[in-house]
C-alpha cells in the first residue's frame, strides 16, 4: 500500500538517491568550511622571517670576522687626523698631498727607528752587564747567607743543582715551545702596523676627497654638519697630539736632569722612554715608564731606584693637577673626571687602542654637541658660587638687573663683582 500523509492523500514518491535539499546559511560566526585554506601571504611572510634571521646571523658573524680590520681603520682615521694640519699646512704651500703626507710619514719612522734602536742597543747593554756580573753578585749572597745563618754554601752546588732541577728543563722546553708563538705574534704586530699604516696613508693624502665622496650622498644641510664635524675632529685630535707632546717633552727634560744627576747610565735614552710612555699610554704609562728607569738605577745603586720613585710619584702629581690642566684646557678643553671615564670606558670596549684615542673622541664629541645645547645666563646667587647663608646685597641686585636687562646676543660681563 502506497504510504500517505496525514490528510490521507497520496504522499510524493521520493528515492533513495535523491538529493537533500540545500542546507540554511550558518549564522554569523560560524566556520563556512571544516578545512580553512592557508592565508596566502603567511608563506612569504615566513619567508621573509627565515631571510632576516639569516641576513643578521651572517653579519654578526661578518662583523665579528672583521672586528680587527675595523679597529685597524679606527686607529688609521684617528692617525690620519693627528697628521692632518702637517699636510694640509704643506698642501697649501704648493706641495702634493701625497708628496706632503709621504714625507711626514717618513720623518715619523726615522724618529721611532732611532728611538728603538737606542732602547734596544740600551737594554742589550745592560742585560750583558747584568749576565756579566751574575756571578759575583751571586757570591755575594752566598757570602752573607753564609755569615748570618751559619751555612756553607757553595756557588758550584748551586750551580748544579739548578743544571739538574726539573724546574729548568721544564723552563727550557716551554721557552723553546713559546718561541713560535712569540714569532707568530710578531708576525702579525708587523701586518697590523702594516695595515694601519696604508690605510691612514690614503685617509691623509685623499682627505679632500674622501669628504667629497662622503657630502655627494648627503643634502647640502647634513654636508655643512659633516664638513664641521670633520674640522672640530681635526682641531681637537692634532690639539691633543700637541699637548701630549708638548708634556712628553716636559717630563723627558725632567727625568734626565734627575737621571744624569745621579750619573744614571743611558740617561737621554730613558728620558725620552718616560716622556713617550706616559703620555701616549694612559692610565699605567707613568708607572710603566718609571719602571724601566728604576731597573737600571738600581744596577747602579739601590738608593738611586728610590729616588727615581720619589721623583716619579711626585712628578706625576705635579702634572695631573698642574701642568695637564693649563695645557689641554687650551687644546682639548676636557675636565679631567671626564677623561678619565672616558679613557675607562675607551678600554672597556676597545682595550689599548679605546683608552688611547678615547680622549680625543670624546673632545670631538662635545665640541660637536655643545653648539646645540642652548645654555641661558646664571643669576648671581651666592649659592652659584658656594656660598651658603649670605644675602644678596645691592651689588648682587644690581648685577642680577644688568644681566636680565642685556639684550639677547650680548657677551656677560666679567663675574668678578659679587657685592
Amino acid at each position: 500500500m502506497a504510504p500517505t500523509d496525514d490528510t490521507g492523500q497520496l504522499a510524493p514518491h521520493t528515492s533513495s538517491f535523491a538529493t537533500a535539499p540545500p542546507a540554511e546559511p550558518p549564522a554569523d560566526g560560524a566556520v563556512t568550511q571544516p578545512h580553512a585554506r592557508m592565508p596566502r601571504w603567511l608563506p612569504r611572510a615566513m619567508v621573509l622571517a627565515l631571510a632576516l634571521v639569516g641576513a643578521f646571523q651572517l653579519g654578526s658573524w661578518a662583523f665579528h670576522q672583521l672586528t680587527g680590520l675595523l679597529i685597524n681603520i679606527l686607529i688609521a682615521f684617528f692617525l690620519a687626523l693627528a697628521i692632518e694640519p702637517a699636510v694640509s699646512w704643506m698642501a697649501a704651500r704648493g706641495m702634493r698631498r701625497g708628496l706632503a703626507t709621504a714625507l711626514v710619514f717618513l720623518a715619523v719612522m726615522v724618529v721611532s727607528a732611532g728611538f728603538v734602536t737606542l732602547l734596544g742597543s740600551m737594554l742589550a747593554g745592560q742585560i750583558i752587564t747584568m749576565v756579566e756580573g751574575f756571578p759575583d753578585y751571586l757570591d755575594s749572597v752566598i757570602n752573607w747567607i753564609n755569615t748570618h745563618f751559619q751555612t756553607d754554601l757553595k756557588r758550584v752546588d748551586i750551580q748544579e743543582g739548578l743544571l739538574r732541577s726539573d724546574w729548568l728543563r721544564n723552563y727550557v722546553q716551554n721557552s723553546a715551545t713559546g718561541v713560535l708563538d712569540v714569532s707568530t705574534q710578531v708576525i702579525g704586530g708587523l701586518f697590523q702596523l702594516l695595515t694601519i699604516t696604508l690605510f691612514s696613508f690614503y685617509f691623509a693624502a685623499d682627505g679632500p676627497r674622501l669628504r667629497r665622496a662622503l657630502c655627494s650622498v648627503l643634502p647640502p644641510a647634513k654636508q655643512a654638519e659633516v664638513l664641521r664635524a670633520w674640522e672640530i675632529a681635526v682641531n681637537k685630535t692634532g690639539g691633543y697630539l700637541y699637548s701630549r707632546g708638548l708634556m712628553a717633552l716636559i717630563s723627558g727634560i725632567a727625568h734626565y736632569i734627575l737621571l744624569q744627576s745621579l750619573d744614571v747610565p743611558y740617561a737621554p735614552v730613558l728620558a725620552v722612554w718616560v716622556g713617550l710612555v706616559s703620555q701616549f699610554i694612559p692610565t699605567i704609562g707613568t708607572y710603566l715608564a718609571g719602571a724601566l728607569p728604576m731597573l737600571i738605577a738600581f744596577t747602579v745603586d739601590p738608593w738611586y731606584a728610590l729616588w727615581v720613585l720619589i721623583f716619579v710619584v711626585v712628578y706625576q702629581q705635579f702634572e695631573n693637577y698642574v701642568l695637564q690642566p693649563k695645557l689641554t684646557a687650551k687644546t682639548v678643553d676636557v675636565h679631567p673626571a671626564v677623561a678619565f671615564g672616558s679613557v675607562i670606558a675607551g678600554t672597556a670596549l676597545l682595550g689599548a687602542v679605546g683608552a688611547l684615542i678615547a680622549i680625543p673622541a670624546v673632545a670631538t664629541l662635545q665640541a660637536f654637541l655643545g653648539a646645540y645645547v642652548k645654555r641661558y645666563d646664571v643669576t648671581d646667587d651666592p649659592r652659584v658660587h658656594g656660598h651658603r647663608g649670605r644675602r644678596p646685597g645691592p651689588g648682587m641686585l644690581t648685577r642680577a638687573r644688568q644681566i636680565w636687562a642685556r639684550r639677547p646676543g650680548e657677551a656677560p660681563a666679567s663675574e668678578t663683582d659679587t657685592g
